[in-house]
């Protein structure tokens, strides 16, 4: 029986590297070594993207070891002027420390790097029995090594001379334990370290793998035809217009953005699917994010500008973004000082200032080009007029398809035009007033808002065939266009409305208890919306901070905090960006009402910047949901819930 004590003695901290050894899942990925290895190529890709480095090389060692290998300024091995020790040491083994944190007045050695969590190779350690490091600094090699966990043996030694050369070179040995395989996937690490020399000219990228016999087998990548002779390679067939590869960056006169900041691109049209990359700082986003938003919003101005310019939409046509940006293929690489991204694997970025910088930097250039290039203009117009034509054609069969059914729709309901579930969404939204905003900030083409007034029927109990005598509940179902099932039913999903069906409600206590039920009602009488994962909880901000401007460096911008841990989190950023967190405004939501409709678009309802949560269930966790359900919102269960409540009460962090 578990212990019910708790007091000052239940409290255990974590030091050092011991939170990465207790939760390793939390830092990186646990399928293999790969995420990292690509933490100390990502150390010697930041000192080629400075243009420090010109080499860059990776050795696969028979004994599952990796060595990395670069010809860059060398890490810092002097004692640090505050913890006094060695800045190598201090990489290694201290969370959040590192070279790339200070962007106040040009500080940092790193202007562009690939991201500010602070973990980096630090993880790498706490989770390889063995990490050797040697650096060339300053005319004299050094050497430190650490065993398992971390742990620091010896002392940083002084082990010859170097005369001019720089550089570092890391050998790791992952700890089996930590992975579900051991081995680092070549593949992978190929693909990763070709990226790294398509997007750092000049810079080459070498390869050994170590044969049983003694020998290595290596490659070596360069690119000196950059983005768009990587595009050619991954492409299968022509593209049905020329390649546009550019680039573009802000100036120390930017209105907006940083010096530097900014994005380099190849993208083309072709009539077979070709594969796409983007890259943040040289990090590979293979989850897409802001960034690849931004690219396509810029392309599908461009585009639409010079449909219209020349009159080439035939008439009733209605263009859409994915009409032009569906057969597009690119690679994306943009530079952020500050990119935020979702997890420390850092697959997708989170930036909402990235779609604006992208769309900004690519709009112009791409016009004037098409402008330039008539043809090439015109064949990418009549490829994606030729989409949206079939788009609409297949929207109406289907339209005329649900036109014969009896149900009416509710007449509260703002349906949006697409009939496309792998599009559209249905937002179930708190209250009448946050239902005018989201009408108000909607994108009319894929967005239906449906406002709920008052609270959803707790719906536990209810049978199905007295479901539809609440008012509320039957005009869901209509919307959505399918009936209630039950867990063990095949239902009839052909005539289902919307891909996505999303929860708003306020950031409060009512939302919370709203949301509880809206998920009961889908739990309990359409659980197959839930195991085919179509329904999502919005997480509208708490908190919404606006930033003073800080000289051109940075201009003013608005934040957006979910709880008071990441209004914490913004302030510390904003100070280390040189900028006293009290200069800042913070204004607190009371509710979805008082946003105005450009707030509630960007929060919570552009794919681009907003914060969903997908609602999943675990079929072999069903007798234990089931049970919590049956406590929570069962009707006879008060003296079980009133039980549960008095021993979980002090856990709840409760927003009143």
């Amino acid at each position: 029986m578990a212990s019910k004590t708790y007091d000052e003695s239940s409290f255990r901290v974590l030091k050092g590297l011991e939170p990465v050894r207790e939760r390793p899942g939390m830092y990186t990925r646990t399928d293999s070594p790969a995420h990292i290895i690509q933490e100390v190529i990502d150390n010697a890709a930041d000192e080629a993207l400075g243009g420090f480095a010109k080499n860059i090389h990776v050795m696969l060692h028979l004994d599952g070891s990796t060595t990395v290998t670069d010809d860059g300024r060398g890490i810092p091995v002097g004692l640090h002027p505050e913890e006094q020790i060695p800045v190598v040491v201090l990489a290694y083994t201290r969370l959040h420390a590192g070279g790339k944190f200070d962007k106040k007045a040009g500080n940092s050695a790193y202007a562009f790097s690939g991201g500010l969590h602070g973990v980096g190779v630090a993880v790498t350690n706490a989770l390889s029995t063995r990490v050797t490091v040697e650096v060339r600094r300053e005319g004299k090699i050094w050497g430190i090594e650490f065993a398992a966990g971390g742990e620091v043996i010896g002392n940083l030694n002084e082990l010859g001379s170097c005369g001019r050369q720089t550089g570092t070179r890391v050998r790791v040995w992952p700890d089996p334990k930590y992975f579900d395989s051991p081995k680092v996937p070549q593949a992978e690490l190929e693909r990763l370290l070709r990226s790294k020399a398509v997007l750092l000219p000049g810079v080459k990228v070498s390869l050994d793998i170590e044969q049983a016999d003694g020998s290595s087998a290596s490659k070596t990548w360069t690119y000196p035809g950059g983005l768009a002779q990587y595009i050619n390679e991954m492409a299968a067939t022509d593209p049905v217009a020329p390649i546009y590869a550019a680039e573009k960056y802000a100036d120390a006169d930017h209105a907006d953005f940083a010096p530097g900041e900014g994005a380099a691109w190849a993208f083309g049209w072709y009539a077979e699917s070709t594969a796409s990359e983007s890259y943040v700082n040289l990090i590979p986003t293979v989850n897409g994010g802001t960034h690849e938003s931004g690219l396509r919003a810029g392309v599908f101005e461009a585009v639409k500008a010079f449909i219209e310019h020349r009159a080439l939409l035939p008439r009733g046509v209605k263009l859409q973004q994915e009409d032009v940006c569906g057969r597009m293929a690119f690679v994306l690489s943009a530079r952020l000082l500050d990119p935020q991204f979702q997890g420390q694997v850092k697959e997708k970025l989170n930036s909402r200032e990235a779609v604006k910088l992208v769309s900004s930097m690519v709009r112009d250039p791409f016009e004037i080009w098409l402008a330039q290039h008539v043809e090439a203009g015109k064949a990418i117009a009549e490829l994606s007029i030729k989409q949206a034509m079939a788009r609409q054609k297949n929207s109406q069969k289907v339209e005329k398809r649900k036109q014969s059914g009896v149900a009416v729709l509710p007449g509260k309901l703002t349906d949006c035009e697409s009939t496309d579930i792998a599009e559209n969404e249905l937002f179930l939204v708190e209250g009448d007033s946050a239902g005018g905003s989201a009408k108000m900030a909607r994108n009319k083409e894929t967005q239906a808002i449906l406002p709920l007034r008052g609270k959803v029927q707790n719906s536990w109990e209810i049978e199905a065939g007295r479901l539809f005598a609440n008012n509320e509940i039957h005009d869901i179902a209509v919307a959505l266009g399918i009936d209630p099932h039950g867990p063990d039913d095949t239902p009839d999903l052909a005539n289902l409305r919307y891909g996505k069906v999303v929860i708003m409600s306020d950031a409060d206590v009512d939302g919370a208890h709203i949301q509880t039920l809206l998920l009961t009602l889908f739990y309990r009488h359409f659980p197959a919306l839930i195991a085919r994962g179509h329904i999502y909880i919005a997480q509208p901000p708490l908190y919404r901070v606006d930033v003073p401007a800080s000289g051109k460096k940075r201009p003013a911008r608005r934040l957006y905090a979910l709880d008071d841990g990441e209004l914490a989190a913004i302030k510390d950023r904003i100070e280390k960006e040189g900028i006293p967190a009290d200069k800042a405004e913070v204004g607190r939501f009371k509710g979805l009402g008082e946003m105005n409709p450009e707030q509630l678009r960007e929060t919570a309802m552009d794919p681009a910047t907003r914060r969903v949560l997908p609602i999943t269930a675990d079929p072999a966790a069903r007798e234990l949901t089931l049970k919590l359900f049956n406590l929570l919102m069962g009707k006879g269960e008060a003296s079980g819930r009133r039980a549960w409540m008095e021993e979980k009460g002090h856990l709840v962090e409760a927003d009143l």
